[in-house]
């Protein structure tokens, strides 16, 4: 008998039972762990790719970001691109994470192979500094 959708199994009750029934078809194994649902027709449908997913979660494998706090689905890279123009653009991720704000100033120091944004302070001293 398989379980209801809304009860499908996780983590290492779900990798028990797909390592108890390795008799089943993909579909049917699906099914087993609780990944379908049932039409108002009363027709079942196996969501695979649910099943998949939770597999891979289960075995510690994520292939897609999780979700961030606000909701976007997309977590910061800590990489930049220069643009065409020239410019580099530090998004809203980055900005909310050092808790800055509008109208917060920096100093640019060039190294080799890297650039130090020095936050100044209301005077126009690097912050820190006495």
């Amino acid at each position: 008998m398989a379980v209801k959708s809304s009860e499908a199994l996780a983590g290492k009750a779900l990798l028990a039972k797909v390592k108890e029934n390795d008799g089943l078809t993909k579909r049917e194994l699906a099914k087993e762990c609780g990944y379908y649902t049932v039409s108002k027709e009363g027709q079942t449908r196996v969501n695979l790719a649910e099943f998949y997913d939770a597999l891979l979660a289960a075995k510690g494998i994520q292939l897609e970001p999780q979700k961030s706090s606000d909701g976007r689905g997309r977590e910061a890279s800590y990489t930049l691109t220069v643009h065409k123009n020239g410019q580099i653009v530090i998004g809203a991720a980055y900005t909310e994470e050092m808790g800055l704000k509008t109208g917060d100033e920096f100093k640019i120091k060039l190294g080799y192979k890297h650039i130090h944004l020095v936050k100044l302070d209301e005077e126009g001293d690097e912050e820190g500094e006495e």
